[in-house]
């Protein structure tokens, strides 16, 4: 089918050019998104790694608005850099040449405040503790009430409330994280423990100044995915669009065999699409890296599930085929 109508430019020289190997696998993956989409189908993406440093919002939050997305499941980490990037943008610094640093120079950037992902470096004062004191006062006020909430909707409060704008420093419509915000967004955030926020709701409760209960838990996350994956498997399906490996893929996948085995809930659909943007290495023996026919013997999906995997950057593979997607 040409793309010459309704698709932009970006889709255009994709199918000219995207023609083989994984850019091939790339489009084939974009297609299969979108017939997904098309025949009625819900999709979840799931966001590993440092995605949000990558600033994936600038795509990712049109596909939220224009309901491209219907969960996100993501890493403590991308919950929060998202809404660092939002208020302390142009605190960021930018090492091209991070392959050549010594130890010293290692030592230096955190001397001077600086978390290095990649090429990237994240401002702790302007980024972390901008935050903190905003939800810091949500926890506490939930803490002081005997009242509970998941890691993304203190998350939400905070984002919602307005407090924020004050810090924005880039334009609010390439957050993901408002634009999920604003629509209520179901998230999963598995192992919320190990962010940074994390780390700074633990070391308030070692001081006695929060109750750990006030944060709700993952086994809490996989209960409500249970709900949510019953009342919309129906039909064609929810898809699972994989970016990287980890806790992010891992745990909400898990949802159908859990059901299927576990509860003994022999009526659950598998997941009706897969795609993982990968650069993990199968032979190792990595769960990340497996190829997706490997999810069938776990029961995650079915031998007739489209599938695809694309063993690429996934910050340049995501914008690509969330640009297909959006027909730019």
């Amino acid at each position: 089918m040409s793309t010459s109508v309704n698709k932009g430019p970006i889709s255009q020289f994709m199918e000219k050019h995207y023609l083989h190997f994984n850019a091939a696998a790339m489009v084939d993956a974009a297609k299969g998104y979108e017939t997904h989409l098309t025949e009625g189908g819900k999709m979840l993406i799931s966001l590993a790694g440092a995605m949000s440093t990558a600033e994936l919002g600038k795509s990712l939050a049109e596909m939220i608005r224009q309901g491209k997305v219907d969960i996100i499941s993501c890493t403590g980490a991308n919950l929060e850099e998202d809404v660092m990037n939002l208020v302390a943008h142009s605190h960021y610094k930018r090492v091209p040449n991070y392959r050549d640093l010594t130890p010293q120079d290692e030592w230096d950037l955190l001397e001077n405040g600086f978390n290095r992902v990649t090429d990237t470096c994240i401002p702790e004062e302007e980024a972390f503790r901008r935050l903190q004191k905003h939800i810091y006062e949500l926890w506490k006020d939930a803490d002081t009430k005997g009242e509970r909430y998941l890691p993304h909707e203190y998350m939400y409060k905070m984002l919602n409330s307005g407090v924020l704008k004050q810090y924005y420093e880039i334009d609010p419509a390439n957050s993901w994280m408002i634009a999920a915000a604003e629509k209520n967004l179901p998230i999963i955030c598995p192992g919320w423990e190990d962010s940074t926020m994390g780390n700074i709701f633990a070391s308030y409760v070692i001081k006695g100044e929060l109750k750990a209960t006030t944060m709700k838990s993952g086994i809490e996350y996989m209960v409500w995915l249970t709900e949510w994956y019953r009342n919309n498997s129906a039909g064609k399906g929810v898809g699972f669009f994989q970016i990287g490996g980890g806790i992010a893929g891992d745990f909400p996948i898990c949802v159908v065999p859990m059901m299927y085995q576990d509860l003994e809930w022999h009526d659950v659909p598998f997941w009706a699409y897969f795609c993982q943007i990968s650069d993990s290495t199968t032979s190792y023996g990595s769960y990340s890296g497996a190829v997706p026919n490997e999810k069938i013997t776990w029961g995650k999906l079915d031998k007739t599930t489209p599938k695809f995997i694309v063993e690429s950057d996934a910050t340049i593979v995501a914008p690509l085929i969330f640009g297909w997607i959006l027909g730019w």
